[in-house]
């Protein structure tokens, strides 16, 4: 099962939600990049990017993209007044100093503890994990966006991951298409139920275990 555009959007719409204003917040490659797009204009963050940006904006018109301006996938960007650029070692080390308020990423599994499998599947080509490791354990909250399913039905939310790891218990916050899942030192709370699904098609494709906020039950 794939996310569709306007799905996507929708999740990256509600991770918006997530952001404060005067934050500093890392996007990760492919669906976190679409967050930038749903920020409201009164909420003032700067976006940051590996490869050595503090001040990212929305994705640019197309046919405006600036063939100098880019994100760590490559992607064209804009930038905010104000921004910055400096090279990938000075955006590491904000990373690893905990300057990041909140960091977005994408993922394959995540564990009912928490731990979070985001850069590989076995038998795959990849060009490497990026900043995921640092990203994962560095940023002071971690929210992850995904499908809740694989394209063969699977549930990505299991008891205990299977592929590789990027971190150990880091995982913060769970937006799917299906929910919006808290991650805790008690485990998993559904907290919100994404039209047009149920609770019941929630708890059935998840694999971990799951306990109900009250006012969805």
């Amino acid at each position: 099962m794939g996310v569709g555009i306007s799905v996507r959007d929708m999740i990256a719409k509600r991770a918006a939600e997530e952001i404060e204003d005067g934050m500093v917040v890392n996007l990760g490659i492919g669906m976190p990049t679409l967050v930038a797009n749903h920020l409201p204009a009164h909420i003032n963050v700067m976006f940051h990017a590996e490869n050595g940006v503090l001040g990212t904006g929305p994705t640019p018109v197309k046919g405006e993209e600036d063939e100098n301006l880019c994100n760590a996938g490559g992607l064209p960007i804009t930038v905010v007044p104000g921004a910055s650029y400096f090279d990938s070692t000075y955006a590491f080390s904000i990373i690893r100093r905990g300057l990041l308020d909140v960091t977005i990423l994408g993922a394959f599994e995540v564990s009912e503890k928490g731990d979070l499998a985001n850069w590989i599947v076995p038998k795959k080509i990849v060009s490497g994990m990026g900043g995921a490791i640092e990203l994962a354990q560095k940023a002071k909250k971690v929210i992850v966006l995904m499908n809740h399913v694989d394209k063969k039905g699977n549930p990505k939310i299991v008891s205990e991951c299977t592929l590789p790891l990027t971190a150990k218990r880091c995982v913060d916050v769970i937006i799917t298409d299906m929910a919006v899942i808290e991650v805790s030192q008690e485990g998993l709370h559904l907290i919100e139920v994404m039209e047009p699904f149920t609770v019941e098609q929630v708890v059935k494709s998840t694999e971990a275990k799951l306990t109900i906020a009250e006012h969805l039950t």
